[in-house]
């Protein structure tokens, strides 16, 4: 590992993952809407998308962002959108576990992190502040790879079965519909707080 802070790294994971986010609100929803297991492709999805982020970066992609910085502006408000989409999809969901019939899969699971502001801003974070300049490119990249999935491990199936719980409790109820949109609320925040910080 280096000379990477890798407990340090660790800690700055957990709360970065283990925090509301759109990855969390769509797997939180995804595991109400379907049941913990048939959200798992899509849990799969997410956890392996992350990858998407941290490799490129690792291997450079910041160094393109100072370079042609229109082009990662707008990537940014271009993921932005689709997360507010994903938001207003949330806000009109009906919770019936295990009766839906069009389940998201793993290839929906797989975009959710690369259109994701804040985990693109979570991994130039982590590369920024743990890994110390001069550490061998493979060795730091796989360090952060390794890291984020190890935590991502431990969070997103609590957040996904958080969903299939809450689905139990109110689907159905009236309180189902005010819960999708403090849901998708908190789901366009979290990013619109990323975007514009």
């Amino acid at each position: 590992m280096g000379d990477i802070a890798l407990g340090s790294l660790m800690v700055f994971a957990a709360s970065q993952i283990g925090t509301p986010g759109p990855a969390n609100m769509a797997l939180l929803t995804t595991g109400a809407a379907y049941g913990f297991r048939r959200a798992l492709p899509f849990m799969t999805g997410v956890l392996i998308g992350k990858q998407f982020i941290i490799w490129p970066i690792g291997f450079g992609l910041m160094q393109i962002a100072n370079t042609t910085p229109l082009l990662f502006t707008l990537l940014k408000y271009t993921s932005a959108a689709y997360i507010i989409w994903l938001a207003w999809r949330i806000a009109h969901l009906k919770l019936k576990p295990e009766s839906a019939t069009h389940v998201r899969g793993f290839s929906t699971g797989l975009i959710v992190h690369p259109l994701n502001p804040k985990a693109w801003a979570m991994i130039t974070a982590g590369f920024t502040n743990f890994v110390p300049p001069g550490t061998p490119l493979l060795a730091g990249t796989a360090t952060m790879a390794l890291t984020f999935l190890a935590i991502q491990m431990i969070f997103h199936p609590i957040w996904t079965a958080g969903g299939a719980q809450i689905a139990r409790a109110v689907a159905g109820k009236p309180a189902e519909r005010y819960l999708m949109w403090v849901l998708a609320c908190l789901t366009a925040l979290s990013v619109l707080l990323v975007l514009f910080k």
